[in-house]
C-alpha cells in the first residue's frame, strides 16, 4: 500500500497520481503564471484525485471545484482581492471545472460571520491549511518558478492514500467536519471516517 511507503516514495506517488488529473495540472500551470504570493492549489481536488485513482475511478470523478489560496496582507480590502479573482477568471477560462481563488490574509474578516467562531488572522497560506477541519485536507501543492513541485502536507500523506479521514479540531466546528465527511462518503463509500474527538465512534467503510 502506498500509505506504508517511505515519505519520499509517497511524495513521488502523489506527483504521479495527481498528474493523471489533466484539469488539475492545467490549474497548477495557469495559477503559476499568475505569480501570486504564497499560493497553493489545496485540499479537495488533491486528495479526491488520490481517492479516485486508488479506488479505480476516473481521476476527476466527483470533484466539484479546484480551490486556490494565496497570501497577500499588504491590502486587505475586498477590492484588491476582487482584482485577483477577476484576473483568475480570465486565466482559467475554458477549463471544464470551477476554479475558486481566495486571499487567506482576509479570512479573519468574514470567517466568524460564516462559521460562528472567530478566526485569528493567518500569517501565511500554510497556517490557513493547518486549520482545515480534517487533517486529510491539510494538503497544498504548487509549481515553483523552476517548475518543481512544492508539497505542503503537515500531517503527511498516509491517510490520504489509505482513504482515512481524520478530524482536525483546531478551528472549524464539528458541524463543518461532519457535513463534509457525509458528502464525501456518498461519493467514496470506501472511506474510513474517524469521529470528532468527543466521540469514540469510528465510521468504517460502508458495505455498499
Amino acid at each position: 500500500m502506498t500509505g506504508r511507503l517511505p515519505l519520499d516514495e509517497q511524495l513521488a506517488a502523489l506527483k504521479s497520481v495527481l498528474s493523471r488529473n489533466e484539469v488539475l495540472l492545467e490549474v497548477l500551470n495557469r495559477t503559476a503564471a499568475l505569480g501570486l504570493p504564497g499560493w497553493y492549489l489545496k485540499a479537495g481536488c488533491l486528495f479526491q484525485t488520490v481517492w479516485n485513482v486508488v479506488t479505480d475511478r476516473h481521476p476527476t470523478s466527483g470533484i466539484k471545484d479546484y480551490d486556490v489560496f494565496y497570501f497577500d496582507n499588504h491590502d486587505l480590502s475586498w477590492e484588491a482581492e476582487d482584482v485577483v479573482i477577476k484576473a483568475a477568471d480570465e486565466a482559467f477560462a475554458g477549463l471544464p471545472a470551477e476554479v475558486e481563488i481566495r486571499n487567506e490574509a482576509r479570512v479573519h474578516l468574514w470567517y466568524e460571520q460564516k462559521f460562528g467562531v472567530p478566526c485569528t488572522p493567518y500569517t501565511s497560506t500554510e497556517a490557513a491549511i493547518d486549520s482545515f477541519a480534517a487533517t486529510t485536507r491539510c494538503l497544498g501543492v504548487r509549481f515553483e518558478l523552476d517548475g518543481q513541485w512544492r508539497v505542503y502536507a503537515p500531517h503527511g500523506l498516509a491517510d490520504v492514500f489509505n482513504l482515512v479521514v481524520r478530524p482536525n479540531p483546531v478551528l472549524a466546528p464539528r458541524e463543518v467536519y461532519e457535513t463534509k465527511t457525509a458528502r464525501w462518503r456518498q461519493q467514496w463509500p470506501e472511506l474510513t471516517v474517524l469521529g470528532w474527538p468527543s466521540e469514540s465512534t469510528v465510521l468504517a467503510p460502508s458495505s455498499s
